[in-house]
């Protein structure tokens, strides 16, 4: 699939108007992994005749590893920086597969004057199929045991349990819950900025528990909706090693698999 995906800019500049902003994030931009994430959500997008753009080189991190270290001051600079943006631009609607930048954006960009209605991507997916802008056809998993990772941004955090699920659930596999899931998930150990410091004395790594509770459902694939969960998680198996046996993929690249994107 050939197509260029346009920034905010580009899109001001041609006097034309797009359906949503799709927010790529500090780990869908650099992470190599997550880049792979970003291209599926793009491509997406695009089969579904969704006028999106990004804000490219405009875009500054939301702020969310600063503010969980303790860094208000920075947290409130990049926030400014980036409401100032998206307000100039007249943004409405936003959709983003970090549910980092999701709830950051969501919940603490109101109280400094960023007010826009945000979306987790598997949010908008399971939309997409729901209405039938977007349809699976054939079986790329058939027969395939999936098992569904919950980030703590996207559950704990704002109660999105379902639409990932509904999603997944789609395909023609077997969707195997684990023994900690939902409300009562297993953190991938990432979260609240602790993917950029060193890990505290313990006897385990959270990640490396929590990829035992996957090994045990026996599933082929682990789903995934979140980059620092992606890396956090494709680390765990690579522990055990069962890398070859089990592939730990985005909710976006499955349905973009399925679909043949």
């Amino acid at each position: 699939m050939d197509f260029k995906v346009k920034t905010l800019a580009e899109v001001v500049a041609s006097s034309e108007e797009i359906d949503i902003l799709f927010w790529v994030g500090c780990a869908g931009s650099f992470d190599e992994r997550a880049q792979k994430i970003t291209k599926a959500v793009a491509k997406i997008l695009y089969k579904a005749n969704i006028n999106f753009a990004i804000l490219g080189t405009e875009e500054a991190c939301t702020g969310d590893p600063a503010k969980r270290a303790g860094n208000e001051f920075l947290f409130q600079m990049l926030a400014m920086q980036n409401i100032t943006t998206m307000n100039a631009y007249g943004v409405k609607k936003i959709v983003t597969a970090c549910p980092h930048c999701f709830n950051t954006i969501k919940n603490e960009y109101p109280q400094l004057g960023g007010n826009y209605e945000v979306v987790h991507h598997t949010e908008l997916l399971n939309e997409l199929l729901t209405t039938g802008k977007l349809s699976i056809e054939g079986g790329a998993f058939k027969g395939k045991k999936i098992t569904y990772h919950d980030s703590c941004y996207l559950g704990r955090a704002n109660n999105i349990y379902e639409a990932p699920r509904s999603v997944i659930e789609k395909l023609d596999i077997e969707l195997v819950e684990m023994k900690r899931a939902k409300a009562n998930g297993l953190c991938c150990g990432a979260g609240g900025a602790q993917m950029f410091k060193d890990a505290e004395k313990g006897t385990k790594e959270v990640n490396l528990e929590r990829a035992e509770d996957m090994l045990e459902t026996n599933s082929n694939i682990v789903a995934a909706a979140c980059p620092f969960c992606m890396t956090m998680l494709r680390d765990g198996i690579k522990h055990h090693n069962k890398e070859e046996e089990v592939q730990v993929l985005d909710v976006a690249e499955l349905i973009a698999n399925a679909i043949d994107l």
